[in-house]
């Protein structure tokens, strides 16, 4: 099915290169492929052909009939997705996700200053005022509505923005970019969960315009799946940053690539010792 909450009808995706699908593998063996999923790329199938998703290329890639996806991010979201290859490995990853022994950490970009770490902790539901029907929002009360909790930590700010590590105890639809909007620090890139909703029914009727990167930044939201790890085994995979991010920070921030390296080393070493901690 086709994540129809995450892409435009128009903005049809190029399909995937086999070539280059290579260059997203961060590890392989007979249970797993890992991958540093790009930005621009939905999870599940797609009615537009095996190369149009990332389960579809990889079952391409493998030569596989089926494969399980056992950690899945919405289509503008980049960084690790693990596919098992067997249901055994499957339910391994995906019970660890939903028993919280399994973990992500993502780095992200705030539109504005966050000068120090923020956790929301509440629920999540259907927002009624909006003309989205899948649009989220924080609520009180609600049949369907349920609990989620993110922390951001700000790993450096600029004159207008900030870059994140966020760690999230709980997994619901498009969470992250909810909370960040609520703290009033919406992702750079956000179309839905940002200033004005009304640039994301433009760009599922119309697709993108240039127009749009004065208001919000960049073309996709600057979300990055950075560290998934399972923290019984201590077996973990983590997806370098994209060319998309790292080129805003550069010219946003005017740091140079080896600074950013050593915050991205900083984020690990906290979500690592968070980890640690939570094991013992």
């Amino acid at each position: 099915m086709e994540e129809q909450d995450d892409i435009g009808t128009l903005e049809i995706a190029p399909q995937v290169d086999e070539g280059e699908f290579l260059t997203w593998i961060l590890h392989e063996d007979e249970d797993l492929l890992v991958l540093n999923k790009p930005g621009w790329l939905v999870c599940h199938p797609s009615k537009n052909g095996p190369l149009s998703s990332l389960v579809g290329a990889s079952k391409n890639y493998l030569g596989l009939d089926s494969i399980h996806l056992a950690s899945r991010l919405d289509r503008e979201t980049s960084g690790v997705v693990l596919l098992a290859k067997n249901r055994k490995t499957a339910s391994h990853w995906q019970k660890g996700i939903e028993r919280k022994f399994v973990r992500r950490a993502y780095l992200a970009i705030l539109d504005g200053v966050l000068v120090k770490e923020e956790t929301v902790s509440g629920l999540l539901g259907n927002d009624p005022n909006s003309e989205v029907f899948v649009k989220q929002r924080v609520v009180t009360n609600g049949r369907k509505a349920r609990f989620a909790q993110t922390t951001f930590s700000p790993l450096i700010y600029g004159e207008s923005h900030t870059l994140c590590l966020v760690r999230t105890l709980t997994g619901r639809k498009h969470q992250i970019r909810v909370h960040a909007q609520y703290l009033g620090f919406p992702l750079v890139g956000e179309k839905l969960y940002g200033k004005d909703e009304r640039i994301y029914l433009r760009f599922c009727k119309q697709g993108w315009r240039e127009e749009w990167l004065d208001q919000i930044g960049m073309p996709r939201q600057a979300l990055h799946a950075r560290f998934l790890l399972d923290t019984c085994s201590g077996v973990g995979f983590r997806a370098p940053l994209p060319d998309d991010l790292m080129s805003f920070l550069l010219k946003n921030f005017e740091l140079k690539a080896d600074l950013i390296d050593e915050l991205i080393d900083q984020a690990d070493k906290i979500f690592s010792e968070e980890s640690k901690n939570l094991q013992n």
